[in-house]
């Protein structure tokens, strides 16, 4: 939970989003989009962070995380956008209308 408040007060200072993947190690789906988060973290200016519901299940309930994967983006301090579910597009779509591309 400290990792993560240091990750959003940093958001909080340079005004770039927050983009959570609230995943857990036993999820077919999670696993099966991992690969494509991580090419997100390399072409959009955010910052990207994952989150096992099960080590950090104080914070998907913060985040009103029901299943997984979930993604949430979290400006200034509140939560602006989510989707759940192993979408590619609908995962690329939110992080398009947050985040600047790089690449």
């Amino acid at each position: 939970m400290e990792e993560y408040e240091k990750i959003y007060k940093k958001g909080d200072e340079t005004n770039i989003v927050t983009v959570i993947d609230f995943t857990a190690s036993w999820c077919g789906p999670c696993k099966a989009i991992a690969p494509f988060f991580a090419k997100l973290c390399d072409s959009y200016d955010a910052h990207f962070v994952k989150v096992d519901v099960d080590e950090l299940d104080e914070l998907a309930m913060k985040c009103e995380v029901s299943c997984m994967p979930t993604f949430v983006v979290i400006e200034k301090g509140k939560v602006v956008d989510r989707t759940s579910g192993a979408n590619e597009a609908e995962l690329e779509t939110m992080v398009k209308k947050w985040a600047v591309r790089v690449i």
